[in-house]
């Protein structure tokens, strides 16, 4: 089966944005907070390009939803992580060449690769959250990911949501 290019690089985005090398596990205090302070503020950036690019009023208010969410879970990791003496992420080449392939999507074709990416995303993060729980030996970090996972769990359902809208 052929693929189109919209599939093709809707999925190429997905998995970008969706940083597949996530560890099985958090195998530090470093590698948990770096990676979920660059998903979030990848969740940061790509929607805030959803706010700029997106038509629809359902996916600009999912956009402003992360923005709030993501922020906040950010300063709340940057209070954890500078009393453990651990930096955040800073932004790198990733988010260029994210942001550069988000903007090449218009209309519905933007709707749908935003969506997919939100659940690729969501569900990466997920899964590195529910790895910290599981393994954390810092009970600042655990607690922390225990208390955002709820609110990964639900963007997670919401952008389902979106992708069966934007995927028909």
């Amino acid at each position: 089966m052929k693929l189109s290019s919209s599939v093709f690089r809707a999925t190429g985005f997905a998995l970008l944005l969706g940083m597949a090398c996530v560890p099985a596990y958090a195998a530090s205090p470093a590698v948990f907070v770096d990676h979920a302070s660059a998903k979030s503020m990848a969740e940061i950036q790509t929607s805030q390009l959803a706010l700029e690019k997106s038509q629809s009023e359902d996916v600009k208010n999912f956009a402003q939803q992360m923005i709030k969410d993501h922020t906040d879970a950010n300063q709340r990791l940057a209070t954890v992580a500078k009393a453990l003496k651990v930096p955040l992420a800073r932004e790198t080449e990733l988010m260029d060449r994210a942001k550069n392939m988000i903007l090449q999507y218009r209309g519905a074709s933007f709707d749908n690769a935003y969506a997919n990416n939100q659940v690729k995303a969501h569900e990466v993060i997920i899964q590195l959250f529910e790895d910290e729980i599981r393994t954390s030996q810092t009970p600042a970090l655990s607690a922390f990911a225990k208390e955002t996972l709820l609110m990964l769990q639900e963007h997670l359902k919401m952008a389902k949501q979106l992708q069966a809208k934007y995927n028909q």
